[in-house]
């Protein structure tokens, strides 16, 4: 009987094997005639081989477009989603002021945004040390202490919490342009002190119950948080010597386009951002989502999808495409660029910067290729928003979207002229998330964020960080 039990399970597996019949059948699939692609296949990339001669490129005109002057370069981060906040920030104040090519330093936010994602790790660990080590929130925090992504709730919590500086105040270093190595030290840094703090809650409250217990389990939380500024002194050093360290005052000379002397004042990081942009970032934007996979016309929350500890969750509201464009076309008619992100790897010409779905024929190279929509590609973890740009343009023809154009931050020879065109159609397909200020937002969607949120896991597939 216990023989039986055992051979059984293997027989149903050899079920499910690929037999000698089966594997005659599936060889079919390949036949001679298909040598001169196989031959091609060998010694160039699918993409190249695919590239589709007869499809136009889209132009560069657009009916409507947002002034800005310069291209920024993230180069080897994935801080896709700073630069972008920082480029919408900077079209308002090149506009406002009658600017040159200014940017906003990036370095200096991200020396804050490293610092507080640690102490967002170790106060998440801390806040979960009853769970025990498995639990899949204490994995998540192992699996994820800190990295360069994120999502404009980082912008914006951080820029009401530190101000901002020009670039030329805290300008990049080779770390912050080349993050990797750094980033792991930090990374490994954290999860041994988050096994620190677990081991100290553990140790403390080990054998003890009742009142006894209670007594020293607060014990414990003091000891932790004690702990946790000495770990975050740590990381202050490792940020300080791979970055620098962010000024708390500095005299800015402000000139004009042509290069005019305007006037030279004294700021705080804060006090910068006050005079020159002064908008609430916290409370005068929101985030719509394409997700059809949900529900529309819902709010979600992302839980402890934040950068700062004390800020934000990430919350959007879940809205068609139609809606989506509304807002984008009342923007950038007004002179407003917008924090937009989307599946940027998908269709994507990057020589040319043209996102179009007739950019490549795979099928007409492979045969056979997934047809799913986007749904579809979403349910089955195809298709995510992995990056961030500023969406800048639009041309419309009898009413209607042809092709929009986004700001990209990969240099100013990268693509056309340092941004992507993109068809309407690939822009409905690959377009996720779009951050528009509340002037824009019709009453009946504002009135949507009165809803109290579908609180959706930090892990949720959908929201893996914007690099």
């Amino acid at each position: 009987m216990l023989a039986a039990l055992v051979v059984l399970p293997l027989a149903v597996r050899a079920q499910g094997g690929i037999s000698p019949q089966m594997m005659q059948e599936i060889s079919l699939g390949y036949n001679a005639g298909d040598r001169a692609i196989r031959n091609a296949l060998n010694t160039t990339p699918i993409s190249t081989l695919a590239a589709s001669a007869d499809h136009p490129a889209l132009d560069g005109h657009f009916s409507d477009e947002v002034k800005t002057k310069g291209r920024t370069d993230q180069k080897s981060s994935g801080r896709c989603w700073l630069f972008t906040g920082l480029n919408v920030l900077r079209a308002k104040m090149i506009d406002r002021y009658n600017l040159g090519a200014f940017t906003f330093s990036q370095n200096y936010l991200s020396f804050y945004d490293l610092l507080e994602k640690s102490n967002l790790f170790l106060q998440g660990i801390i806040d979960t040390r009853d769970l025990p080590a498995d639990d899949r929130k204490v994995d998540w925090f192992f699996s994820n202490p800190i990295g360069d992504g994120g999502q404009f709730t980082g912008v914006s919590n951080l820029i009401m919490k530190y101000g901002v500086v020009p670039s030329e105040v805290m300008p990049e270093t080779y770390q912050s342009n080349n993050t990797s190595q750094m980033r792991a030290q930090l990374a490994n840094l954290l999860r041994e002190d988050g096994l620190k703090l677990r081991a100290m809650y553990a140790s403390a409250t080990a054998g003890t119950k009742g009142k006894k217990a209670e007594k020293a389990a607060g014990q414990a939380l003091e000891a932790m948080m004690t702990a946790k500024i000495g770990m975050l002194r740590d990381v202050y050093h490792i940020l300080a010597v791979c970055l620098g360290v962010p000024p708390q005052e500095f005299t800015w000379t402000r000139r004009d386009a042509a290069g005019k002397f305007v006037s030279e004042k004294t700021y705080t990081p804060l006090s910068f951002y006050q005079e020159f942009i002064g908008a609430d970032l916290e409370n005068n934007y929101i985030m719509v989502m394409n997700d059809p996979s949900r529900e529309y016309g819902r709010v979600y929350e992302i839980e402890y999808d934040r950068h700062v500890y004390d800020g934000q969750n990430w919350l959007y509201v879940n809205l068609p495409m139609d809606r989506i464009r509304e807002m984008a076309i009342a923007s950038i008619r007004d002179n407003t660029a917008l924090y937009f992100s989307c599946d940027v790897g998908k269709f994507l010409d990057r020589s040319r910067g043209r996102a179009d779905l007739g950019n490549f024929d795979y099928g007409a190279l492979l045969g056979k290729v997934a047809t799913m929509d986007k749904r579809e590609r979403i349910l089955t973890h195809a298709s995510g928003s992995t990056h961030a740009m500023t969406l800048i343009a639009v041309d419309i023809k009898e009413g209607k979207p042809v092709k929009w154009m986004v700001e990209n931050s990969w240099g100013e020879s990268s693509g056309y002229k340092g941004n992507i065109i993109m068809s309407d159609e690939w822009f409905g397909e690959y377009m996720f998330r779009l951050v528009v200020e509340k002037k824009y937002v019709p009453a009946d969607i504002q009135a949507m964020l009165s809803q109290t949120p579908v609180l959706l896991p930090a892990w949720d597939p959908m929201f893996a960080p914007e690099e």
